[in-house]
């Protein structure tokens, strides 16, 4: 397994922006993941970045390190959003290896803390974040918030 930066990686960026969104966009948010992708390959900031787990060459996991999670908690940052493992794969701390990179990457960066956004009780917990309380998004929904350091 192998967990790439797609900003260190420019030549698995379409693949890795069609990844995002058929994990996570609907038709109508499939902008929003090639527009932050894209621009985010032409930042020198630490933020944001986005992560592919390769396994070979086949993209089976993703995750990204990002300034907001669309939550009303605008002061906390960075946030770890979208991680998602394969199904096929899930039960080999894939995702704990993503967690792991991202707060290398976000520790490297000069921050001290990442957070979460989840609706998952118990998860998160398991690879070192503490709840911290609830936070609102646009579309009126809240989130449980997890804050771990780095």
């Amino acid at each position: 397994m192998n967990i790439v930066s797609v900003k260190e990686a420019p030549a698995l960026k379409e693949r890795a922006i069609a990844y995002f969104q058929q994990q996570w966009a609907t038709d109508a948010s499939k902008a929003v993941y090639e527009n932050c992708i894209t621009h985010s390959m032409k930042t020198e900031r630490p933020l944001p970045q986005w992560y592919v787990l390769l396994e070979d060459d086949t993209i089976i996991g993703c995750a990204g390190l990002i300034t907001n999670d669309f939550i009303s908690r605008m002061d906390l940052y960075p946030w770890i959003c979208a991680i998602f493992v394969e199904e096929a794969h899930r039960g080999q701390r894939y995702s704990e290896q993503l967690i792991a990179r991202a707060k290398q990457d976000a520790k490297r960066g000069g921050f001290s803390h990442v957070y979460v956004c989840t609706d998952h009780i118990g998860l998160y917990e398991k690879y070192g974040f503490t709840y911290i309380g609830d936070g609102f998004h646009p579309w009126g929904a809240s989130s449980r918030i997890y804050e771990a350091t780095v």
